[in-house]
């Protein structure tokens, strides 16, 4: 035998020493089963993961179904509010109500004078609808609006009570009053 052979048996002599001779089964049990349970345990932190992912899926599916229902509810309020605030409707309303609309202001000035003329306001009935008839009101229904008398009696009231005459036409001087402050 030549010396790289003699060396290799050395060699070889030395690993074999080294490494036990024979199969041994007892050694790769624990190995085999550490690389099972660890295989074992990604497979399952996997699927609980993919679970919690769907979960969360179907969890936000749902939040963004409830909140393009509450937007479609709260623009069909919006849309309510808004026919509601429309000036023919507010002006509907309010005749519905009794109320007409304001004639010129008179104004008070700070020294007492009065600036402006006031006048009466009648309940005449508007010129894009006519208000209907309140059948709440049982004397009322089909009566028209009442008028100012140009003899200047107050008629009265659907409630009953006389109104207020309204003040007269000429600038009256009141007293200057103290504020408080």
């Amino acid at each position: 035998m030549t010396k790289a052979a003699e060396q290799m048996k050395g060699r070889a002599g030395r690993l074999a020493r080294l490494m036990p001779s024979g199969p041994s089964t007892a050694a790769r049990t624990p190995f085999v089963l550490l690389v099972v349970l660890l295989l074992t345990g990604g497979l399952i932190s996997l699927l609980l993961l993919n679970s919690a992912l769907n979960e969360g899926s179907f969890r936000l599916s749902k939040l963004k179904r409830e909140t393009t229902d509450l937007t479609d509810e709260q623009q069909a309020l919006q849309r309510d509010v808004d026919s509601y605030s429309e000036p023919d409707a507010l002006e509907r309303r309010a005749r519905e109500l009794g109320m007409v609309p304001g004639g010129s202001p008179a104004f008070l000035n700070p020294d007492g004078t009065i600036r402006g003329v006031p006048e009466r306001v009648t309940a005449e009935p508007s010129p894009a609808a006519a208000p209907k008839p309140d059948a709440s009101t049982p004397g009322n229904a089909g009566a028209p609006p009442a008028a100012a008398s140009p003899s200047g009696s107050v008629p009265p009231s659907p409630s009953g009570s006389a109104a207020t005459p309204a003040p007269s036409a000429t600038s009256t001087t009141l007293p200057p009053t103290s504020s408080g402050r």
